[in-house]
Formats: structure tokens, sequence, C-alpha cells
């Protein structure tokens, strides 16, 4: 089964040039914990999440007003193709310790994101997701 049988369609992202308090907005908005920094031509740049948004900007005295996404956000995501196994992207997701995955295309341009409650849902197979979130669970040290 490949990712783009079951990642999630639609993602909006938000640009570098966003301010902090825009993307926490549309995070609010749309009801999710992360979204996709793109730039030109949909091209992933980072992501940004509520986390980074807490640690970076809120502990960092920063205003949100008046910070950019590109001084909060993470940079160098990883990512997988939607035309990759839905295994591979498991696999990538424990190794990284990552709940949710960005999609690309070949043009590495964002088509979608590849959560835990994809793999869990859509794939049927409850035994992957049920490892894959075990392993991005465990605490850095207890690696294996």
């Amino acid at each position: 089964m490949q990712v783009r049988e079951v990642m999630s369609r639609g993602v909006e992202c938000v640009w570098p040039e966003d301010t902090v308090s825009n993307a926490a907005s549309r995070m609010k908005a749309l009801d999710v914990g992360a979204m996709p920094v793109c730039g030109d031509e949909q091209r992933l740049v980072g992501m940004i999440t509520d986390r980074d948004i807490t640690v970076r900007a809120t502990a960092g005295a920063c205003d949100p007003s008046c910070t950019y996404v590109r001084d909060a956000m993470t940079p160098n995501v990883v990512y997988c193709f939607e035309d990759q196994d839905v295994q591979e992207a498991a696999r990538m997701m424990k190794e990284h310790q990552i709940r949710r995955l960005v999609v690309l295309n070949r043009d590495k341009r964002l088509v979608g994101i590849l959560s835990l409650g994809d793999l869990a849902v859509d794939t049927g197979d409850e035994q992957m997701a049920g490892k894959t979130l075990e392993r991005i669970s465990e605490p850095a040290g207890v690696r294996s």
C-alpha cells in the first residue's frame, strides 16, 4: 500500500513571512497542532508546531505579532514521498520519533500529511500503528 492511499490531503501551510500569531490562529481554526511551512510553489521549508510556538517564541518572550514563522519553525523536516510504501513511512516515523510525516510528490511539493491516525484507521493494520506509536513514545535514550 502506498502513502498516497492513506494520507490526509488538502493540507494547508503557512509561509515563513507569516507571524507566529497568524500561524497560531490558523492552527486553532483548523484544530491542528502542526502546520507545514512552504516557500515558493508549495515547496516545504519547515514545520511549525504548537510546541515550537510555546518553546521558541512564547518562552523566549517574543511578541507573537512581530515574530515570524521562520524564526520559530523547525527546519529540515523529515518527509516521505506519496509513492513510498506505508511500511517504509512507518519505519521513518519510528526512527525519527515523529507522529506525523509530511508527504511530498517527486517534484518535492507538499501533497499531504501522514499521521499515526492514518496508519491506524486507513491501513487496517492496527499492529503496525501500535508498534509505531510504541517506538515514537520511547525516550530517546532507551532505543535499542
